[in-house]
């Protein structure tokens, strides 16, 4: 897939971020094109869960520019940037546990809601018929991530591997023209892996673009476009994943000498 195909969707400027003395992020810079696969990958603690935040308005940058659509969303906050069509999920998966599996996809719905305040507090019947339609959208989600089953059921009782789908169909539910996927695979067995893989070329089908944030290599190697390689919030390494896989300053930061793609 040539990057030359696309239109620059997500662009980074000169991003700086400290916390105290540390220096998460340090002038990083990178374009994400529309209807590709980024990857960020770098080794603990180079800065890539700090980058997320930054972007989605977890925390404003210190210095630097993010611009979506041409538009600028750095120092917004997370919900305004989520309206403008960004969404992401979490390293650590974050679900509400006591909600159901449906009601977990519903919150992130509820960010197209229409209701008015005035509605909402009445009950009147434009807020209900929306929830109508909240609730039948939200099932529509669970099913594209093969969760429909699940509905009814606690969201805490889920595995691993179920709540990590969990979280990205209430992302999907914002209805996002780019998903940031931090750590997917993050505790998969390689059947969920696969699964994975499939579930995020069908999100791209649907029109979404994805940034992943991933330790998978093999994950990454197999559907990424482009690549970003961090270290100590750096980037030291951007392009295809062949050009990635063989430049000396990825293999000495974080692929290490023993890794062998050669089957890839």
């Amino acid at each position: 897939m040539s990057s030359e195909n696309f239109n620059t969707f997500l662009r980074v400027e000169d991003l700086r971020k400290s916390f105290g003395g540390v220096r998460a992020l340090k002038g990083l810079s990178f374009t994400v094109n529309s209807g590709m696969i980024k990857a960020i990958i770098g080794p603990n603690g180079a800065g890539k869960t700090t980058l997320f935040n930054v972007i989605t308005g977890v925390f404003p940058p210190n210095t630097g520019s993010i611009a979506f659509e041409g538009v600028s969303i750095d120092g917004r906050k997370s919900g305004e940037i989520a309206r403008l069509g960004v969404s992401r999920t979490f390293q650590n998966v974050e679900i509400f546990s006591r909600m159901t599996v449906l009601e977990n996809v519903m919150v992130g719905r509820h960010i197209q809601s229409r209701a008015g305040i005035i509605s909402t507090g009445f009950r009147l019947l434009r807020m209900r018929r929306e929830e109508r339609q909240i609730q039948e959208s939200a099932m529509e989600f669970l099913q594209f991530v093969g969760l429909e089953h699940r509905a009814g059921e606690l969201a805490g009782n889920l595995p691993l591997g179920e709540q990590k789908l969990l979280e990205i169909a209430r992302a999907l539910a914002t209805e996002p023209k780019i998903l940031l996927l931090d750590e997917p695979a993050g505790g998969l067995n390689t059947r969920e892996t696969e699964g994975l893989a499939v579930l995020i070329h069908r999100i791209l089908d649907k029109g979404i673009t994805v940034v992943l944030v991933e330790h998978d290599m093999n994950l990454v190697m197999d559907i990424s476009d482009e690549i970003v390689v961090m270290n100590f919030g750096e980037k030291i390494a951007e392009g295809k994943p062949k050009q990635v896989k063989n430049d000396p300053l990825v293999i000495k930061a974080y692929l290490g000498e023993e890794v062998d793609y050669s089957n890839l």
